[in-house]
């Protein structure tokens, strides 16, 4: 045996070593959209078993990336047994999860806050499940937003008998590269929990640049070949007139007026400076939205390439492997749905992140007990 085959033999038994000390914590995936948090736990070392959603435009996504079964399902029908018999005789559960966001959203929020959004109930279904099927851990992630509503604290009432630790996450120090701030819950019945500090998870902020630099020049309204996902929206004359007169990070300010939108002229349109803004190659992304690949929407333009992001840019900078399938066979691109089922994704490197934390709380609560 040579040196080489010896350290290669070496490192084979520290991964299986590491598979062998690894605790088994089964999963469910509840609002589980194409896979974002499913794909990150997975890869983290938590076996997850299912997914449930109600939009069937996720199952192929969902199924075609991830050794895991979609359920087609409204989790407000989801019943605590239905939800036991998916965990089967696992060593220890998990029940993730993030309710859809819309009552939060900066854009519809505007006299929701004191109405009875039947988007509420779906936290309150989660709590309900939680408490039906006990399960060992439960993590959540959502919008920042939602720690000031009183849903959130009847969710936290659904947790007697847990440690329960949350808090507003910055994605981008955990190697996410967006802008993008999200409320993450852990809590166990095993004792103190909590995310991995970003400098015990592996992983440093990450750019614009380093996210999709490498993937091919595109103009507006044209696609890669070799990937049908990396597709650009077209751009009126207008619009590719606003993007070439853009800088990166800059806003429509820069633009001569004769390019300014008449809603941006008014006083009301001030406050959106963000909106036809190119991104910066040596910063993070704004954060993905269901709108993400339109130039108007945000600052989505691309750095340097006159046209938005593609939809497998917004995918990237989610932290999708490069080659995650959206698409089924014979599919075409629709911009409106992959937007929507991308930019409601839980980004895949949070939910890794999400796993290393609860496998380590496993494993130093064997060793010490505690």
């Amino acid at each position: 045996m040579n040196l080489d085959t010896a350290i290669f033999d070496i490192q084979e038994l520290d991964k299986l070593q590491d598979k062998i000390d690894r605790p088994a914590i089964r999963c469910v995936d509840l609002f589980c959209g194409v896979g974002g948090l499913t794909h990150g736990l997975i890869k983290g070392g938590i076996q997850v078993v299912a997914g449930v959603d109600i939009d069937p435009q996720c199952r192929f996504p969902y199924e075609s990336n991830n050794n895991a079964v979609f359920v087609e399902k409204n989790v407000s029908d989801l019943s605590g047994s239905e939800l036991a018999a998916m965990f089967g005789d696992a060593e220890f559960r998990l029940l993730s999860g993030c309710a859809p966001c819309q009552p939060f959203s900066t854009y519809s929020r505007k006299g929701r806050l004191n109405r009875n959004d039947i988007k509420w109930d779906l936290v309150s279904d989660f709590g309900r499940l939680v408490q039906e099927t006990q399960p060992d851990f439960v993590t959540m992630e959502n919008v920042p937003q939602l720690l000031d509503h009183d849903v959130f604290k009847a969710f936290l009432g659904n947790l007697e008998g847990y440690t329960s630790w949350w808090k507003i996450v910055d994605c981008a120090e955990y190697g996410i590269p967006q802008t993008r701030k999200r409320l993450v819950l852990l809590a166990s019945r095993l004792g103190s929990v909590e995310l991995l500090h970003p400098n015990l998870s592996g992983q440093v902020c990450t750019t614009v640049r380093q996210a999709i630099s490498h993937l091919p020049a595109l103009e507006a309204g044209c696609s890669d070949s070799n990937d049908a996902l990396h597709t650009a929206s077209s751009l009126s004359d207008l619009n590719l007139r606003r993007i070439r007169a853009s800088k990166p990070g800059g806003t429509w300010r820069d633009w001569d007026k004769a390019l300014i939108a008449q809603c941006h002229r008014r006083d009301s349109g001030q406050t959106y400076p963000s909106v036809y803004g190119r991104m910066e190659w040596d910063a993070q992304a704004p954060t993905m939205t269901t709108q993400c690949f339109g130039f108007g929407n945000g600052r989505f333009g691309h750095p340097e390439q006159d046209r938005a992001i593609t939809l497998r840019e917004a995918a990237i900078l989610q932290t999708f492997p490069d080659n995650y399938n959206f698409l089924a066979p014979g599919e075409s691109v629709r911009f409106n749905k992959f937007g929507r089922l991308i930019g409601n994704a839980v980004p895949v490197r949070l939910g890794e992140v999400l796993a290393q934390s609860l496998i380590e709380h496993v494993q130093r609560t064997k060793n010490t007990g505690r």
